[in-house]
């Protein structure tokens, strides 16, 4: 072995691939889930369900072929983030088969599972096909046009519980709000990767704010309101505030200036005053929050919040046990916008806060692979698509703990929703793709290519 000539840099630092330990993590995911399917049948009939194996092959194999697309095109992927979105979506086919239990004659879990391998399927085709990230930033206006599209397609059709959010054709049906926010997160880290230095230096001083002119800021600005206001007519609140806190979340990351956060909690408290006070469909959600007992003093019985809130007390700390709870009697919203309730129920506080730690934990290595980027697009859309995950979390468990009033929203993988996991899956692919790009070795002379350019650095936070 020759030593280096003198003068000549240091090799590039090699990390390790980490695909035996996602190999690894994704087998106890899958026997983790088996396992709690087999607990639903042994705590309902005292039996094992006769379709337990082929449910852990058939998980294990769409674990399997997921794998595969990360080891030979994101060899150096964060060993974490496939695992975790394994074990969240076998976990929700878990609680929505045992809620099924309960209304045999609409079984939502054989879709869920059909919606999932739709989900995996394209996960694989995002990993295969997008090599490079920096690729989407070339279609960020496609991608915010083919989002305002999306979100207008549902107003032609009927609505559905009082919101136009849903297009439904014979027995198909699908959310296209879903997909739009991928494409939104798109644009937004595009548009912020090109125009921060004139969002985060130019513009008029305003008290301790320094706001930037109309020309940076104007265009953003423009789409978001647009986007939101389709979805108020709609009704889609819960989609709503998520856009809304991505819109905030991003353009804070892209100017460094802490006045954003500020400025956005401010807006956001105002738009809830107003949006409370003038839509009735959300001025008897912000009533039923403030008091969820109401209906039960008034003889009506308890309502959704109320069930879900005697759930989690019923669950105390070890829970029921999977199977053995009355989380059902929540109603036909107990599979989607409150099965975190059965989960607390069934599971426990224990439980549910291995769920919450196991959301933490996928958007905190979403935000690592971001930071980790030397690119400002690849940094901004990676932090971006992790804080939907983020968002969408804090607004459910809220919503069902009574912390904030209900959206309407879906518990990303967990809940029944085929949109919604079909989505979920891209994003997550779309981080594999972002922490490969991360955790590479940088291209060297020796190896034919050229040194990377220096780590973005964020712009100063002083001017707040």
């Amino acid at each position: 072995m020759t030593a280096p000539a003198a003068g000549a840099p240091p090799p590039a630092l090699r990390l390790p691939k980490r695909r035996g330990v996602e190999l690894t993590l994704l087998v106890s995911a899958v026997l983790i889930c088996v396992y709690g399917y087999a607990a639903v049948g042994l705590n309902r009939s005292g039996a094992v369900p006769p379709d337990a194996a082929a449910y852990g092959a058939g998980l294990g194999l769409l674990a399997l072929f997921a794998h595969l697309a990360v080891r030979f095109r994101a060899p150096y992927a964060d060993p974490l983030l496939l695992p975790i979105a394994v074990l969240l979506n076998g976990l929700g086919l878990v609680l929505i088969y045992r809620l099924d239990l309960e209304a045999p004659g609409a079984p939502a879990a054989p879709a869920q599972l059909v919606w999932s391998t739709l989900g995996v399927a394209l996960f694989i085709a995002v990993v295969l096909m997008l090599r490079d990230h920096r690729v989407l930033q070339r279609y960020a206006y496609v991608s915010v046009a083919a989002a305002l599209a999306l979100m207008l397609l549902p107003i032609l059709f009927p609505p559905v519980n009082g919101a136009r959010i849903w297009i439904r054709v014979g027995g198909f049906s699908f959310q296209p709000g879903e997909f739009a926010k991928i494409l939104l997160a798109v644009f937004f880290a595009a548009y912020l990767a090109a125009n921060r230095n004139a969002l985060a230096y130019t513009g008029r001083r305003i008290w301790k704010l320094q706001f930037p002119t109309g020309r940076a800021l104007g265009p953003i600005v423009t789409i978001w309101l647009i986007s939101v206001g389709v979805l108020v007519l709609e009704r889609d609140l819960g989609t709503s505030a998520l856009f809304f806190g991505l819109f905030v979340i991003m353009l804070y990351v892209a100017t460094g200036r802490t006045g954003w956060i500020a400025v956005g909690l401010l807006l956001a408290g105002v738009g809830a005053f107003a949006v409370g006070a003038l839509e009735p469909h959300v001025r008897v959600r912000v009533q039923d929050w403030l008091t969820p007992f109401a209906s039960i003093d008034a003889g009506l019985g308890p309502s959704q919040l109320a069930q879900s809130l005697f759930s989690f007390a019923a669950g105390g700390m070890q829970g029921t046990g999977l199977g053995a709870g009355h989380s059902t009697l929540i109603g036909f919203a107990a599979k989607s916008d409150f099965i975190l309730a059965t989960a607390g129920e069934e599971l426990g506080l224990i439980g549910v806060s291995a769920l919450i730690l196991l959301y933490g934990l996928l958007v905190a290595r979403g935000y690592e692979a971001g930071l980790a980027l030397r690119d400002p697009f690849g940094r901004l859309v990676a932090i971006g698509l992790a804080s939907i995950i983020a968002v969408q979390v804090f607004v459910i468990a809220g919503g069902v703990t009574g912390l904030i009033p209900l959206t309407g929203m879906a518990m990303p993988f967990l809940a029944q929703g085929g949109s919604s996991v079909v989505t979920n899956w891209i994003i997550v692919a779309l981080l594999i793709r972002v922490s490969d790009s991360a955790r590479a070795p940088l291209p060297g002379p020796e190896d034919g290519g050229t040194p990377a350019p220096a780590v973005m650095t964020m712009a100063p936070g002083n001017g707040r």
